[in-house]
């Protein structure tokens, strides 16, 4: 692959053309589902790359995750008991440990059969589970062959991802929201800098006739790419609003995206922050979800904050929902698509990233960096 995108054959190719199946990243940590949704001493049902698994909380209230498929007959685990240490299996009575999946009983087995039989080997497929800023994590191995029985859990090289704090006090929110697209137009629509004018109007946002040329900075970070540290966007009241209320000289907007699907933004102003740590989650290959965490220190003594907080996120995510339902319906008849230069340029890296790391899977080299050095890209919107 060339070290410029721009001198690649690539340059007018269509989403699906360059990823025809929207090829699912194994390797790295999702967002399953809002922690609060999982009750101690309860199960949910979840899904993540088409798979199906069960949330659940111990006793202690530490989440766990399991494949939601008993080895036995493949019946749904969240459909049976749980104690707070054990899931038991509600076809044959099946128990396995709620963290490691290792079964612990088999009810059929007489007590010479459970001589003969090694129970500790058999394994509910089981995943490395994390919490914290409102979301239960889990982490996705490469699957195995096809066929084989599981085992252990595949340990993570690093802790799952977390939103960007830079103070010990400070306020957080989440949303979530289904797309009806798969992941890579969901991705490309999270990074794509071009449609807000039109998609996320609001007076007190921005109108359409603010539309202006802008040029920003990017540069190539591990597994991803840096919008450089910049000032925000002149036509938005709300950035405005901050630097009337921050008193601060300048404000800073960094915005980094990092394979497979994660988008951090942070402001500063002074003493004064506010982040976001957004993702769109593979539920299905036809389908996905964005889940948006903020993290902030500014406005704390402002009554109900997050809850305005979320109505503002709310409006923006609704808008891009109806647009992906839109979009959705002209996908159906398989249209020829483009991306061009420079506005498309950072979904041009996301494909060619997302490439690169699936064939250094594949062959076990180096991942190399579609970009060869920092960019300077311009659009207007």
């Amino acid at each position: 692959m060339s070290p410029n995108p721009s001198d690649s054959a690539a340059e007018t190719e269509s989403p699906q053309r360059q990823t025809p199946d929207a090829l699912l990243l194994h390797g790295f940590w999702y967002r399953a589902l809002p922690g609060d949704r999982v009750g101690r001493l309860a199960m949910e049902k979840a899904q993540l790359l088409g798979l199906p698994l069960v949330i659940g909380r111990d006793g202690n209230g530490k989440a766990f995750a399991l494949r939601d498929s008993c080895p036995h007959r493949g019946i749904p685990l969240s459909d049976g008991q749980f104690d707070g240490k054990q899931v038991e299996c509600c076809y044959h009575g099946w128990k396995f440990d709620c963290h490691s999946g290792q079964c612990v009983e088999i009810p059929s087995l007489t007590e010479e059969q459970g001589k003969k039989l090694r129970v500790d080997r058999i394994y509910a497929g089981s995943h490395a589970c994390e919490e914290h800023d409102g979301f239960v994590w889990v982490f996705m191995p490469e699957p195995g062959p096809v066929g084989t029985g599981f085992t252990r859990a595949a340990e993570p090289t690093e802790p799952a991802p977390r939103v960007p704090t830079f103070s010990d006090k400070y306020k957080t929110a989440y949303l979530v929201a289904d797309l009806a697209c798969n992941i890579d137009h969901g991705i490309i629509g999270l990074m794509d800098p071009a449609h807000g004018p039109f998609v996320h109007q609001a007076w007190w946002w921005r109108q359409r006739h603010s539309i202006h040329e802008k040029q920003k900075n990017f540069e190539p970070i591990p597994n991803g790419f840096r919008m450089a540290a910049h000032a925000p966007s002149s036509n938005s009241a709300p950035y405005r609003l901050l630097r009337m209320y921050a008193d601060a000289d300048s404000i800073t907007t960094t915005i980094d995206f990092v394979l497979p699907n994660r988008r951090v933004e942070t402001i500063r102003a002074g003493r004064y922050w506010f982040s976001t740590l957004t993702t769109v989650t593979p539920i299905t290959r036809e389908r996905c979800r964005i889940d948006v965490v903020a993290a902030w220190n500014l406005f704390r003594w402002v009554p109900f904050a997050p809850e305005m907080l979320k109505f503002v996120f709310a409006k923006f995510v609704k808008q891009d929902q109806e647009t992906m339902e839109k979009q959705a319906e002209g996908l159906k008849h398989n249209p020829h698509l483009m991306l061009i230069d420079d506005a498309d340029r950072p979904a041009k890296w996301y494909f060619q990233l997302k490439n690169e790391y699936l064939e250094s899977r594949r062959t076990g080299a180096e991942m190399r960096h579609p970009m060869g050095g920092p960019v300077t890209l311009k659009w207007r919107s």
